[in-house]
């Protein structure tokens, strides 16, 4: 059996060796995904964003049980920040989630950035794929947790949760430019602590002013995640955008977007692996970060000349 053909039949050593092929970038890992690509698109994922200490790792195990109980199947992918020594990722939230490690209907896969910005890894999109070709229903991922700048996360996720906590200055935050626009449903975590109406007033007011172009008003959902409290509101939330978003006339205007900046990012990955590749490029590559880095030519007449002899 092939290791297309392993991950097919949802065999998880065999996902978890793709994954690791593709997080690499290998040359097979391409070849893996053409395999894959017509297998996928059946999945619903589910985008768990917000700042640090708002529970988005026990709020993703939480989620993970409410839907584990609907016996469906669970991916998770857990994006965190680079440890600057080994490479790999700092918080390996698989402790966070020790209840699920066992059990054959839950994926847990821990992600480094390794530098790329927007909340996700590079290899993310890619990640996904591959769970869903192994058959799993539900695909949650968790952003890396740094503010407003997590909003790559919409090009992965059919639903986006934002997590906001009482007394942390996230109602501060969810109103910074990027995130208001990002959130489909608005989870106010913690929610048996102080402040928990003050959060959820101004979020209402904040959503009262900036409608959506699509019609849609993102819910507002509170849960005690440790305790397990509000997901099966919180389930039923995602639900009803999921059929909102499957209606909506912009559904498919969306996903052609998103088909196109996808084609774009491998258009740009290929080129410039392509470009590389020539004989004496690397070797221009190098000649020119010496010189930007003493001043002697600007970064754009660097690339300029390197373009100008391919």
């Amino acid at each position: 059996m092939s290791l297309t053909e392993a991950i097919l039949s949802g065999d998880s050593r065999a996902m978890a060796r793709a994954m690791t092929l593709i997080e690499n970038e290998t040359s097979s890992a391409r070849e893996i995904l053409k395999a894959l690509f017509h297998r996928t698109g059946r999945a619903l994922v589910v985008g768990i964003t917000g700042s640090p200490g708002s529970g988005k790792s026990t709020l993703v195990d939480s989620l993970t049980q409410e839907y584990r109980s609907q016996g469906k199947k669970v991916g998770i992918i857990a994006v965190d920040p680079t440890s600057p020594f080994s490479g790999g990722a700092i918080m390996a939230d698989r402790v966070r989630m020790s209840r699920h490690y066992n059990d054959e209907g839950v994926f847990i896969r821990s992600m480094a950035t390794r530098g790329h910005l927007g909340g996700l890894a590079r290899t993310t999109e890619k990640m996904i794929a591959v769970l869903d070709g192994g058959g799993y229903e539900i695909i949650l991922v968790e952003t890396v947790g740094v503010g407003q700048d997590e909003v790559e996360i919409v090009r992965v996720a059919d639903v986006c949760l934002v997590v906001l906590v009482p007394g942390m200055g996230d109602d501060m935050q969810a109103f910074k430019a990027g995130i208001m626009e990002i959130g489909d449903i608005f989870v106010i975590n913690k929610a048996d602590q102080p402040l928990v109406e003050k959060v959820q007033r101004e979020l209402e007011t904040a959503l009262s002013m900036a409608a959506r172009r699509d019609g849609w008003t993102p819910a507002i959902v509170r849960t005690i995640a440790t305790q397990g409290q509000g997901f099966r509101g919180l389930v039923q939330q995602v639900d009803l955008f999921n059929q909102f978003r499957r209606g909506s006339l912009d559904w498919g205007a969306r996903r052609r977007q998103i088909a196109e900046d996808n084609l774009r990012e491998l258009l740009k990955e290929r080129l410039l692996e392509k470009a590389i590749q020539q004989n004496g490029v690397w070797d221009k590559l190098q000649a020119a970060s010496v010189a930007v880095t003493e001043r002697k030519i600007d970064p754009y007449s660097a690339i300029d000349a390197i373009i100008e002899g391919l």
